[in-house]
């Protein structure tokens, strides 16, 4: 087993706690089914925001899952570079795996697809 990260991001419509959390939830749970996670192979977890995000912490969205308590994961701000994208959420979570780098599937959901188009899958939606 290795130490691989993967990737996820959204954005969010509102900075309201239901909606940041809501929003977050979706991406981490897509993140763990597409590359079968289990909170014991899970190393940490950073998640990062713009500054128009507060109402918050979106770290609170993986305290709902199951089995995922001792889990450490980290709030953080992204880094306010002019012209970026706003109202986003981002997360890197490092995971102990077999897979190879190119089979990770990394998550974006929203206007957060534009982050890394070249590795959103095309899921037909």
């Amino acid at each position: 087993m290795v130490s691989r990260g993967i990737r996820g991001a959204t954005t969010v419509t509102e900075n309201t706690a239901d909606e940041i959390i809501h929003q977050t939830k979706r991406v981490l749970q897509e993140m763990i089914e597409a590359n079968d996670v289990a909170p014991e192979d899970v190393s940490h977890v950073f998640i990062s925001a713009t500054k128009d995000i507060d109402a918050a912490f979106p770290a609170r969205a993986l305290r709902e899952f199951s089995g995922w308590t001792y889990v450490p994961v980290m709030c953080m701000a992204e880094i306010d570079v002019r012209n970026s994208l706003k109202s986003c959420i981002r997360i890197m979570m490092v995971v102990n795996t077999d897979r190879n780098q190119a089979e990770i599937r990394h998550i974006f959901h929203n206007e957060a697809v534009t982050l890394r188009p070249e590795l959103v899958e095309k899921r037909g939606n």
